[in-house]
């Protein structure tokens, strides 16, 4: 911590709880004590069971978990290579033409993301792909998403890369390829990384363009999630959103991991 007073310390740290607590802590909490409640009893749950767990990890639940994570996996491959080509093209690119680039890649996240889902409906539910109705649908609508987040990461990490290391081994004679493959990647690698894992937190996430795209074959966790909310069964959705956070959570983690290892080598 930067902050050398004591007092100042103690200031900082009570302005962190103060707005940590309420805003971030105690939501989560509360769905934290409803997913082993069975019914809520004043300001508490009352009841505790793990009968919303077990409900939470079979059949439906966790084929909805498995279709999530094969998206989000999917979706996060695809726009980590769309984005990262994306920031290598406009890095050989004029400042003005990289704006306009910048600009395509944020525009489907500069408004709602059931925009995204609507646009994605009307242009693929006629030929020459009409992916209307297949699991094909959801997973590129999720990547059109999150590849402006994966695009905006690695420029970032592009521009802060030293020219000196691609400069040493193109003046030994290595071949553009060579040096994009075996320099300039390597040196992107923990920002890849990090940019797969926000990427795959967010499409694990997304609710709105999911609902006007998925097939019944093809049911997110976050639809079920909002389903079980809205015909009244609380606790167990609360149950499935907590299933749904650690398993992001671990996914993450193993990200975290892969970057700092990364980072050292």
């Amino acid at each position: 911590m930067l902050v050398h007073s004591r007092k100042a310390r103690w200031a900082v740290w009570t302005v962190f709880l103060v707005l940590f607590v309420p805003l971030f802590a105690l939501p989560l909490l509360v769905v934290l004590g409803a997913s082993f409640a069975t019914h809520w009893s004043g300001a508490l749950p009352s009841d505790p069971t793990l009968a919303n767990y077990r409900a939470a990890t079979r059949g439906e639940a966790l084929q909805a978990l498995t279709t999530s994570l094969v998206t989000a996996v999917a979706a996060s491959l695809l726009a980590l290579a769309a984005g990262t080509w994306a920031a290598l093209a406009g890095a050989a690119l004029g400042k003005r033409y990289r704006r306009v680039l910048d600009a395509l890649f944020v525009l489907p996240v500069a408004g709602p993301s059931v925009v995204v889902g609507l646009s994605v409906l009307v242009a693929f539910s006629q030929p020459p792909m009409p992916l209307n109705g297949t699991r094909w649908i959801v997973i590129l609508a999720h990547t059109v998403l999150v590849t402006a987040f994966a695009h905006q990461s690695v420029s970032a990490a592009i521009t802060r890369l030293d020219p000196a290391y691609e400069q040493a081994a193109a003046s030994l004679g290595a071949r553009p390829s060579y040096v994009l493959w075996r320099v300039r990647l390597p040196l992107l690698l923990p920002s890849l990384t990090a940019a797969a894992g926000l990427c795959f937190a967010l499409s694990m996430g997304e609710l709105s363009a999911t609902m006007m795209l998925y097939p019944p074959d093809w049911t997110p966790l976050p639809v079920l999630i909002h389903a079980a909310t809205d015909r009244g069964a609380l606790f167990t959705g609360s149950a499935v959103a907590m299933v749904l956070m650690a398993a992001t959570l671990l996914v993450l983690l193993a990200f975290s991991r892969i970057r700092t290892r990364a980072s050292y080598r």
